[in-house]
Order: C-alpha cells, then structure tokens, then sequence
C-alpha cells in the first residue's frame, strides 16, 4: 500500500480563495451585464437567486463534525457552501496543521422553510483520514488510508422568534469500506441565539446541543455548547466549540474537549434574471 501523498494546506486555501474571488467576479460580471440588458426591456422577468459562501477556520486543536473526537492538534478547516434558495451543496475539507488531510465531506442538502419552521433533509458522503501502522519484514510502516462511509441527514428547526430557534438533528453514517465503523447513528435537540448584540457593531451566536451518539453497539451522551463572536460587516470572527461526556462507552471519546478558532469568512449573492 502506498502512502497517500499530503495535500499542502497553503496551496489549497490559496486556490481556494483565489476560485472564488475569480468566481465572483466572472458572475457579478455576468450578472451586471443582463441587468442591464432586462432593464432596458419591459417585460416581465423571473428572478433566479444563487449564492457561494465559505469560510478557512484556523483552531489550536481540531474537533469532529460529531464533536466527541478530536485529532488533538492544530488544524485548518476549509467550509464552502453554494446553491440555490432550497438545493445547494455543502464541501468540507478538513486538515491537520501540517497539511495532512483528516476529513472530507460532501453533503448535498435540501431546504424546505417558512417563517417558523425549516427543514433540511439531505445526503452526506464522507472520507476518513487515518494513520495504519504495520509490520512489513520485521520493519514498521505507517500508511495514510482513507475510510469511506456514505451518511444521511435530517434537522427540523422552529423559530421562536427571529434570533431564537429549537431543533433536532439526526445523522447516519454506513462506512462502505475495510475497517470502517459500519453504523453510526447521531440524535440532537439543540438552542440556537443566532444575534445577541455586544454593542460596538459586535455581536454573538450560541449554539447548545445535547446529543446521542450509536456507533456499532456502542454509544453515548453528550452536551456540546458553541459560541461565536462576530463584528457587522466583518470578515473575521472567532469561535470556541466545547464538547462534555455525560456518559459514554465508546472508545476513543473523551471526557472534556475544548477549542478556539480564528474563521475568515464571505458570502456572496448573486440575482440572475431571465426574460421571457
């Protein structure tokens, strides 16, 4: 087996960055330009609105997407989300500090909502990054593999208000390939603050869940807060990701977990309109 080569994390961010400002700039052209021509036209129009956010986290200890595991050491979390107003598609990429790659996934999500109620159903493909070590003719070897596992999704939300909000999440994971945990089921009730003002243009969201991880037999509760600082109008934002055990007989989970991160973020929406 050979070694996976590592993916260098500079490069990747930088493409990353670079994609989407050319991106945004090559629509926003596009865009500008059929405005104009619809403007000058009478007729009546149909608007189509696509949009292309992301984020690069920078943290001083990578926590999972379920968060009672941790990879225990820095890490670089890139996030891009692109669609429509209900279909759109969400790719994560997740790296280890020195560019070695720990997670990617690759959900595909549809929305249903109104002014109280939205759900969000969808599929979630999911590669597993792992260092293997093994005994090749007396002499160790640690390889690189990956763990392939096909997920599926579901997470009603109700509105309380415009910033407040209850929901419930639920997960499930098969892993398609050798040596991959074959079923993971995950269940949340969560709070959601989204916009507490701090005064001086800042503000926070908090994020509380209680959850219920299964993976082959073996299973958990857990309770994971997360707070985020952020300023209008601002790139920058920084977030903490807590994670405790309640109770837990699932190897590898530990008892208290926490996190700081540093997170650039955009977001772009871009409004196309066809004539008839």
């Amino acid at each position: 087996m050979k070694t996976l080569k590592k993916i260098t994390v500079l490069q990747f961010s930088i493409f990353f960055l670079l994609a989407s400002v050319s991106f945004s700039q090559n629509i926003s052209g596009t865009n500008s330009s059929k405005v104009d021509s619809i403007n000058t036209q009478k007729n009546d129009s149909i608007k189509k609105d696509f949009y292309l956010k992301g984020s690069v986290n920078l943290t001083n200890k990578g926590i999972s997407y379920i968060p009672n595991f941790s990879i225990g050491k820095p890490a670089i979390i890139v996030d891009c989300s692109m669609g429509g107003r209900k279909l759109f598609f969400e790719p994560q990429f997740r790296f280890a500090l020195n560019g070695e790659p720990w997670a990617f996934l690759f959900p595909i999500r549809y929305k249903i909502s109104n002014k109280k109620f939205q759900l969000i159903a969808g599929v979630n493909p999911l590669m597993n990054f792992k260092n293997l070590t093994y005994i090749v003719d007396g002499v160790s070897t640690t390889d690189l593999v990956n763990r392939r596992y096909l997920g599926g999704e579901l997470k009603p939300n109700y509105f309380i208000s415009k910033n407040i909000s209850v929901g419930a999440s639920y997960l499930y994971f098969l892993g398609i390939s050798k040596g991959a945990l074959k079923n993971t089921n995950f269940v949340s009730v969560n709070t959601n603050f989204s916009h507490i003002k701090l005064g001086a243009g800042f503000f926070t969201k908090l994020n509380a869940q209680i959850y219920y991880l299964n993976q082959d037999g073996k299973d958990g509760f857990y309770f994971s807060p997360t707070v985020i600082v952020l300023k209008s109008n601002f790139p920058l934002s920084i977030q903490s990701i807590i994670n405790t055990t309640i109770r837990s007989n699932i190897p590898g989970s530990q008892k208290f977990i926490w996190n700081i991160s540093l997170i650039y973020s955009f977001n772009k929406t871009y409004t196309e309109k066809n004539t008839n």
